[in-house]
């Protein structure tokens, strides 16, 4: 369990994140969701160790060992356009010690990806494919995608939603995701945590959700704002 306790981080005068509050629990899949601007993008920085908070405290995570915990999917791109898929797996299977290369090469082929394809010549999708694949090929206990539908055609949104059913372990990993596509992630998501101007003002499991409000998770969230 991942416990985020009173986080907050200021750049200059600019308050990012104010006294942020939440509980990660161990093989959930958790939907971080907002507007933009709010901070989603900033908190994933945070916990991944890119950026320091100026105030509060993360339980949960060794300082040290993020890199080893955590596999993390900003939603800029961030791969040498140069490499191939081939090659841009070889160098996670250097780097990290936890990255599965079967699990990789069973992504690669339910992606449909041609390992020899060039990032620089990949269409949005097909890169979009392999963000998550790379991503989510490690067994690090904890998995973060940023966004990982942004901008996607319906079939590549199915495809990558599928992708994260069939080959995340959840007895053993957690994903967290920020997203607006929540209409096709809510029968993913086990938990949702709301942010607004830098802060969270909600965290519910989906099933609660259902359960006492009887809405969906989007007029749950428009009733919530």
């Amino acid at each position: 369990m991942i416990q985020i306790s009173n986080v907050s981080k200021r750049y200059s005068i600019h308050q990012v994140l104010k006294q942020c509050n939440m509980t990660i629990e161990k093989g959930k899949i958790v939907g971080l969701i907002g507007e933009n601007g709010c901070g989603k993008t900033t908190l994933l920085k945070v916990l991944a160790g890119i950026l320091r908070p100026n105030h509060g405290r993360i339980d949960g995570i060794h300082e040290n060992d993020r890199s080893r915990f955590i596999s993390y999917s900003p939603d800029n791109s961030y791969f040498y356009p140069y490499f191939t898929i081939e090659a841009l797996m070889d160098f996670y299977q250097d780097v990290y010690e936890d990255f599965d290369r079967d699990r990789a090469e069973s992504l690669l082929h339910f992606f449909e990806l041609e390992k020899k394809q060039k990032i620089r010549h990949l269409s949005k999708g097909q890169a979009g494919r392999v963000k998550i694949l790379i991503t989510i090929a490690r067994r690090a206990p904890l998995l973060m995608l940023d966004e990982p539908l942004a901008g996607l055609d319906p079939m590549v949104k199915q495809k990558i939603i599928k992708s994260l059913i069939q080959f995340i372990d959840l007895e053993q990993q957690t994903l967290l995701m920020t997203t607006h596509e929540l209409m096709e992630v809510e029968p993913l998501l086990d938990d949702v945590v709301v942010m607004k101007h830098g802060t969270i003002i909600e965290q519910s499991s989906v099933e609660s959700i259902r359960e006492n409000d009887m809405v969906s998770l989007q007029q749950w969230l428009e009733n919530t704002y």
